[in-house]
Parts: structure tokens; sequence; C-alpha cells
């Protein structure tokens, strides 16, 4: 489980560089707003901004659900349940784990769609 809990913390900590990035890029696109004075109706400036403002904050919330995914998977390497699909109760396969080191599901109940 060491490698597994490495895997984890390296992928959080890329989450953590993305979020720290796309929270500096937000600051800039809020200043470059500010500054300019733009007006976002009529200047065709103040629509790409605009744009270019949301993209950045849907990215960032994006980043920040990741970071939380990974401590969940964190507090799963914990208590013993990592690598366990929520689901069904068998193991997530290793291929799946090293692609999405927060999978909470194994490749076949991920494939079948939300619960009901």
């Amino acid at each position: 489980m060491e490698a597994a809990r490495e895997r984890v913390e390296a992928a959080r900590e890329r989450a953590l560089e993305r979020v720290a990035a796309l929270e500096r890029e937000f600051a800039g696109l809020a200043e470059a707003a500010s500054s300019a004075g733009t007006d976002d109706e009529h200047d065709p400036e103040g629509a790409t901004l605009a744009f270019e403002r949301q993209h950045t904050a849907a990215l960032l919330e994006a980043a920040r659900e990741q970071v939380e995914a990974l401590d969940a998977a964190l507090g799963r390497l914990a208590a013993g349940r990592y690598g366990i699909c929520d689901r069904c109760g068998r193991p997530i396969g290793e291929d799946r784990l090293a692609a999405r080191p927060a999978a909470t599901a194994c490749i076949q109940c991920a494939g079948a769609g939300p619960r009901r």
C-alpha cells in the first residue's frame, strides 16, 4: 500500500499545484478586467475576459474537487478501504488506480452508470 499512498500523494500535489496556478490566472483575469475599466457588453475584449474568467473558474472548481477526492482517497488508505469498489466491494484494478488514484468504483461499476 506504500506505492498506492505515494501515487495518491503525488496526484494530490499535482492537483494542489494546478489549483495554485489557476488561482493566479483567475486573479490576473480579474485584475485585467477591473484595471482596464472594461464594459463586458460593449467592449470586444470585455466579452473575452468574461468568458476566460468563467472558464478559469470552472477549471479551478474541478481542480479543487480533485484535491477533495484525493483527500478522501487518503482517508480510505488510512482506513484500509483503498482500492475496494464502493458499489460491489470487489477490488479496483491496479491499472484503474494508476490512471485514477481517487477512483471509488471498479471499471465494471463505473461503466454501469449512476446507482438507482
